[in-house]
């Protein structure tokens, strides 16, 4: 691996594609008590406030408010594990929420990034806001971590809510929840407990974490009827299934999917194969036994990891870059979620639900990194066609020759990057655009971030995470080599982009130019560079091309 800084390396994380759950009325009834119990009576003093489950302490970070490590949930452990999530508490007293929570298990560490501390107990959010006031009534973003859906927090330092919150005037939340097998495993006998459900529980939990958000977050200045929910990568894949859920009706109102728009997710024939690749790996068998379940509940945590890549690698291999992958994910379980969200056509679920969404010009540039002649820059024509081709068919020959128009001073290693790109990301965004619009009942509107990095001599261009920084206005973060002029007057324009969209559903202010709604025939993409600018159809060539390619 390249040696790419940490701090940017760290956020990189594969786009989430699989399926998502969604609560019935049993799962309903495990977490509704979040939303209903008695508000506790707390001591009058700074910074104390009464959530579900007691009373917490936060503190001040600048002029805002800030509650680090709020449990919105039961630890889903021991007899919890690949359970549904029930309310917190009770505690005694007050609880101090002034440190991070440890991140959910991970299977690895990201692209060149830092090992997080975990542990199991690790359903806690985060929340930064400048009112404690329940009349201040401010628009609440609530932050779905990426990491592709295994790795991942909702605490790490780009995601600090302060500057947004502050410039914004927005509540900032943001959340832990669980991931890879702790989160998606899905079996049979596991189902057969739970009422047919099986996987999906890192989107119950949440789930769990917005049904805290309405009952909670008006003591803390925020708004419950105004909820925007923005995740990127595989937080743009939950996102994109929590449009679909039925038990997320009503807990959120706006939708921003960063880089991981999901048309499609797992069919549960898939997942129960994974689940029994694993417990093959455990020596439990296909059947196991109440008693081998017991077991599976109780196993450490490092035993159960080490067997995943082994059971994975048993399965068949990927016969197309963005399907079969044998992959944990959300789950099509015809409950939790009944269908797939964007195939054949937009959910109907989130008709009322705007939703803003794009990605970066080149986000396949770090998963490329690793590669010396994608690094530098050697890779030959020949490799370039056989690549393009495994995703693009007999389409390959007329989109190379497109790209090489378009950009003559073009390597074959920057035309991989592009046509990867398209293929894992773009692709998907545009049929979610279409179909969302085709509906024809709330706006769709779509970007794409094409500022790049100057770190590395520039080889990353606009990478996969690049937006994040400039969304959260975090750029102090990411490091002086990713630095240069006027990158701060973009976040400011970011930033502000955003804190609109989920205070309007609209994201036109005064910092970017007039930007039209996504439709069919326009298709306006708001361009966020030094000069920020719309246009219709970018790469509208290529387009058809790639719409012949399969979806996930």
């Amino acid at each position: 691996m390249k040696p790419l800084i940490p701090a940017l390396a760290t956020f990189l994380a594969a786009c989430g594609g699989s399926p998502a759950p969604s609560l019935d009325a049993a799962d309903a009834a495990t977490t509704t008590d979040v939303a209903t119990e008695t508000e506790p009576v707390c001591p009058s003093e700074e910074n104390v406030v009464g959530v579900t489950g007691g009373c917490i302490r936060g503190a001040m970070a600048g002029p805002l408010h800030r509650f680090l490590g709020v449990p919105y949930a039961a630890p889903p452990t021991g007899g919890r594990r690949w359970r549904s999530p029930s309310g917190p508490g009770p505690w005694a007293g007050v609880r101090d929420t002034n440190a991070l929570s440890k991140a959910c298990p991970q299977n690895e560490a990201p692209l060149g990034g830092r090992v997080l501390d975990w542990d199991e107990d690790c359903l806690y959010l985060n929340v930064w806001t400048s009112s404690l006031d329940a009349r201040a009534r401010l628009p609440v973003m609530v932050w779905i971590h990426g990491g592709g859906l295994v790795n991942g927090s909702g605490g790490e330092p780009y995601y600090a809510g302060t500057y947004l919150a502050d410039k914004g005037g927005v509540v900032v939340v943001t959340i832990n929840y669980r991931l890879g097998q702790l989160g998606y495993l899905g079996h049979p006998m596991l189902a057969a407990e739970q009422g047919g459900k099986s996987g999906n529980y890192g989107l119950l939990d949440q789930i769990a974490a917005l049904r805290w958000v309405q009952a909670n977050i008006g003591r803390l200045g925020g708004d419950p009827g105004n909820v925007t929910i923005f995740g990127q990568s595989g937080g743009g894949g939950k996102v994109s299934a929590l449009l679909a859920m039925p038990s997320a009706k009503g807990l959120f109102h706006k939708a921003i999917i960063q880089s991981g728009a999901s048309v499609r997710f797992a069919e549960r024939e898939r997942t129960t194969r994974l689940a029994d690749a694993v417990l093959k790996q455990l020596e439990l068998g296909p059947h196991p036994s109440r008693g081998q379940l017991d077991t599976l509940q109780a196993l450490p945590i490092a035993r159960l990891t080490e067997t995943i890549a082994p059971a994975q690698k048993t399965l068949p291999p990927a016969r197309h870059a963005l399907l079969d992958r044998y992959n944990f994910g959300p789950v099509i379980d015809g409950q939790v979620l009944p269908a797939h969200p964007f195939d054949p056509a937009a959910t109907a679920l989130s008709d009322d639900v705007p939703v803003m969404m794009g990605g970066t010009k080149d986000e396949s540039a770090i998963f490329l990194a690793p590669d010396d002649a994608v690094w530098n820059r050697t890779l030959s024509e020949e490799e370039l066609r056989k690549r393009i081709a495994a995703v693009a068919g007999d389409t390959t020959d007329s989109l190379l020759a497109y790209y090489k128009r378009r950009d003559a001073a073009a390597t074959p290693a920057d035309l991989l990057i592009t046509g990867l790109t398209v293929a894992n990301f773009q692709v998907r965004s545009t049929v979610l655009a279409e179909r969302k619009a085709q509906r024809g009942k709330a706006a769709v509107w779509m970007y794409r971030f094409d500022w790049e990095t100057p770190a590395f001599g520039g080889r990353l261009k606009s990478p996969h995470s690049m937006d994040v920084p400039f969304v959260f206005d975090t750029l102090g973060v990411i490091g002086e080599p990713h630095r240069k002029p006027h990158a701060q007057d973009l976040a400011d324009r970011v930033s502000a982009t955003w804190a609109s969209f989920a205070r309007n559903g609209d994201p036109g202010n005064k910092s970017i130019p007039a930007w039209p709604a996504y439709t069919a025939d326009k298709r306006a993409t708001m361009v966020f560079n030094d000069q920020c600018q719309v246009a219709g159809d970018p790469d509208g060539e290529a387009r058809p091309l790639w719409g012949k390619i399969a979806t996930s």
